[in-house]
């Protein structure tokens, strides 16, 4: 089962942290994968939930345990040049990541390929999935 901090948050959600390069890094100390808000404006990319919030380098965003969620357009085309996990979504039941899984929107069926998407908003308590991805990542360590 693949383990994946949304955020950085590892048991429920620190907004002011949220998507701070410290507070990812923190959470890929403790074993997890992270989900991460990324922006790319002015030949650079950012992290940050509603706006491009830290600078960071290309080289940080190629980390293997990260999944990137394009913020914007220009976000998606840059995360592809670069060759790393990412996908884009809204509102959308399901979207296929660029590695090839589901990253499923809370409360939506899962199949064996899917990311469960932050299941402590449906409630969900069974996984027949590949991976969690949880502001309380840490209460799913059983299912590792």
């Amino acid at each position: 089962m693949i383990l994946i901090s949304h955020r950085g948050n590892l048991n429920g959600p620190i907004e002011k942290r949220e998507n701070s390069p410290k507070y990812i890094d923190e959470a890929i100390q403790q074993g997890f994968n992270v989900e991460i808000d990324v922006w790319y404006k002015n030949c650079n990319f950012y992290l940050g939930h509603d706006k491009p919030s830290y600078v960071v380098d290309e080289n940080y965003i190629t980390n293997k345990k990260f999944w990137c969620h394009a913020k914007n357009i220009e976000a998606m085309e840059a995360l592809k040049k670069i060759n790393t996990n990412f996908f884009w979504h809204q509102n959308d039941d399901v979207v296929l990541t660029s590695n090839g899984y589901f990253w499923t929107y809370p409360g939506k069926k899962l199949l064996k390929n899917s990311i469960c998407v932050l299941p402590e908003i449906s409630n969900l308590k069974n996984f027949n999935c590949s991976g969690i991805c949880s502001d309380f990542i840490e209460s799913y360590k059983i299912y590792n």
